[in-house]
């Protein structure tokens, strides 16, 4: 989803890589969502930066029907042959900072891991908000950046140098002041702590060859793994 345009052409040559990544966490993600978000049941659901259709694909059994958008075709014809056999999901090209729908269109709208990939996050966000019905729901789930400044600077140094595509993490309070800007309303948020094995962190992201070893280098939590701080976040559009 990120405007640097090196990132679609990662996405392009690692989407299989992805794709097998998300199959090793659906069931952790669908439950996850299961219990966070805790659907109706007769949303009409918007998965906003889908990649391969991880959040589409655990809404799916949830709501009344989904749509899955992203700018990378690779990865949303991995995501329909994921979804073969569920008949309430679409997937569609678009961006996430100009997405192709009217307003108020869906009761319930989402993005997983796609607002570090943005140049200008708070377009995504509006768009999300703008896309939603009043008294619908927006769920937001990213990782974010440490509150130090300098761990911060020194975790997006790692991350852009692994994923070229990368821009910027975000601090959980920019992200609260990007909530309050749009007048979304938090119901509830919570964070947890990844452990990722740094060796099949940089192979997801196609960091191979010395570049992988000048990278190991940057890592700011040593050269075996890296811990990430991911947050979720569920609002209302009033």
């Amino acid at each position: 989803m990120s405007s640097s345009p090196e990132a679609p052409d990662r996405f392009e040559r690692t989407a299989g890589r992805m794709a097998a990544h998300q199959d090793s966490r659906a069931g952790e993600l669908a439950d996850k969502v299961r219990t966070f978000v805790a659907p109706r049941g007769d949303e009409h659901a918007l998965d906003v930066g889908t990649g391969a259709g991880a959040l589409a694909l655990a809404l799916a059994p949830l709501v009344l029907d989904v749509v899955g958008v992203d700018r990378v075709p690779a990865l949303l014809e991995l995501a329909r042959e994921r979804a073969a056999g569920a008949d309430n999901v679409e997937f569609v090209q678009g961006d996430a900072t100009a997405l192709p729908f009217p307003d108020f269109t869906f009761d319930l709208a989402g993005t997983l891991r796609t607002l570090h990939h943005v140049h200008r996050p708070e377009l995504v966000v509006a768009e999300l908000t703008r896309a939603t019905r009043l008294g619908g729901r927006v769920l937001v789930v990213d990782q974010i950046a440490p509150v130090d400044p300098l761990e911060a600077f020194e975790l997006d140094r790692f991350e852009r140098a692994r994923d070229p595509g990368h821009e910027r993490l975000l601090p959980d309070l920019d992200m609260r002041h990007l909530f309050e800007a749009n007048r979304l309303v938090l119901i509830r948020d919570r964070q947890e702590l990844e452990q990722r094995d740094l060796d099949c962190y940089l192979d997801l992201a196609g960091c191979e060859g010395d570049s992988k070893e000048q990278v190991r280098g940057l890592a700011p939590h040593g050269p075996e793994a890296v811990t990430a701080t991911v947050a979720w976040y569920l609002l209302e559009r009033r």
